[in-house]
């Protein structure tokens, strides 16, 4: 009896593809391609997510693939900015939670207090919008929200086949649009804060006026802190849950269904 092994460089191939995409999508999306993850285990993942559609998304493949490298890079190019679209689209949501911790931490006067971002740059920033960052990646997890992205991955075969034309214009719109709510999440996330903030330097500058002679940001600074903190400890459940709800409505857009 012979053994035929004929099939095996075409399915290495749309492999080679699906990871490809897969992958990218991986290096950007949140939660499961942060920076502070070690590069071998976001590998295994991509790897072992290939492995685990591989049925699903093969058949969406054209056969004969070998026959004709130029068509094989090109798909392979086509594939590589598929997955880049889409994992940067669900990445971008979350620097609304580096935005918002820049507002809070300015109306609180903690923007001078820094620290190592872990979860996406990996430099330095506002330890407000670390925390914040940090507490959302803990958040897709302990909500399931990883399966909303996984899901994404899954669906991208059906919404975007692979070799057909890419909407160019729509992922256009989608990316201005995208941008806009980055800074509107970001702008709604803290505008208690931005309201307390004006409410407090007026106060402020009306003490001072009418008391030229005391301190008076001197003796503010630890107040404002003491009232930041207090604010973002009151309002951190509302906030993260209107952030999640944004998120998911995000990710959505990627799945059929």
């Amino acid at each position: 009896m012979t053994l035929q092994l004929a099939y095996l460089p075409e399915i290495a191939a749309v492999f080679m593809l699906m990871f490809a995409r897969l992958g990218t999508m991986i290096m950007l999306m949140p939660a499961l391609g942060e920076t502070s993850m070690p590069m071998r285990i976001r590998l295994t993942i991509a790897l072992l997510l290939t492995l685990v559609l591989y049925p699903v998304g093969a058949p969406s493949y054209p056969e004969g693939l070998l026959l004709n490298p130029l068509r094989l890079l090109l798909l392979m190019g086509g594939e590589l900015i598929l997955g880049f679209v889409i994992g940067l689209s669900a990445k971008m949501i979350t620097f609304a939670l580096q935005t918002a911790g820049v507002i809070i931490a300015s109306q609180s006067s903690l923007a001078m207090a820094l620290g190592t971002d872990v979860t996406n740059t990996g430099q330095q920033g506002a330890l407000v919008s670390n925390y914040l960052s940090i507490l959302g990646v803990t958040l897709i997890f302990v909500t399931d929200t990883h399966y909303l992205i996984i899901a994404a991955m899954h669906d991208s075969f059906a919404m975007f086949p692979p070799g057909s034309w890419m909407p160019v214009s729509d992922f256009a719109k989608m990316a201005t649009e995208t941008v806009a709510n980055v800074f509107s999440i970001a702008v709604r996330m803290s505008a208690p804060f931005l309201v307390v903030g004006i409410v407090f330097y007026f106060g402020l500058g009306l003490l001072n006026k009418l008391m030229p002679q005391m301190q008076i940001f001197f003796i503010a600074m630890p107040v404002n802190i003491a009232i930041g903190l207090g604010l973002l400890l009151v309002l951190m459940t509302t906030m993260m849950t209107f952030y999640m709800g944004h998120l998911e409505e995000a990710l959505g857009k990627f799945v059929l269904g």
